[in-house]
């Protein structure tokens, strides 16, 4: 695995940043976005450390679409949305704004317009609600 210690996905996967894990395995992590384009977004992100999806081995690559397709699944059923966006930014020019490969799955209901500006949480505690759905523990 490789790792950078500078970057903050890295110290999310090694603990050393909290986070509201969703999904883990040897691989890769998945867990709540702390800035969501809507409730429920939340992050897949490979444990090997690659700026852009085009920087992975492919194997790694493999494992992270397999990751996505099994968290977007969790996502849909346990949030009960309409439907969701998987969303995956390379550079600052696309508008990646943490130099680590990571997908977005981001919940979907009916609106008349995608409105890509990031939203907060109401409290912590929403969070931690929306948590609990996609850990299925309510």
């Amino acid at each position: 695995m490789v790792h950078d210690s500078n970057c903050i996905f890295c110290k999310i996967i090694a603990g050393e940043i909290p986070s509201l894990k969703i999904y883990e395995d040897e691989d890769l992590m998945s867990f709540m976005d702390i800035n969501p384009f809507s409730k429920g977004h939340v992050l897949v992100v490979p444990k090997y450390h690659a700026q852009t999806i085009t920087d992975l081995p492919e194997e790694v690559l493999v494992k992270l679409a397999k990751g996505v397709q099994k968290i977007a699944g969790i996502v849909r059923q346990r949030l009960g949305c309409e439907g969701f966006n998987v969303l995956q930014n390379n550079g600052a020019a696309a508008g990646q704004t943490v130099p680590h490969v990571h997908v977005h799955i981001i919940p979907r209901n009916p609106a008349p317009h995608l409105d890509w500006k990031s939203k907060k949480y109401d409290s912590d505690e929403e969070m931690h609600a929306y948590h609990k759905k996609l850990m299925g523990e309510e």
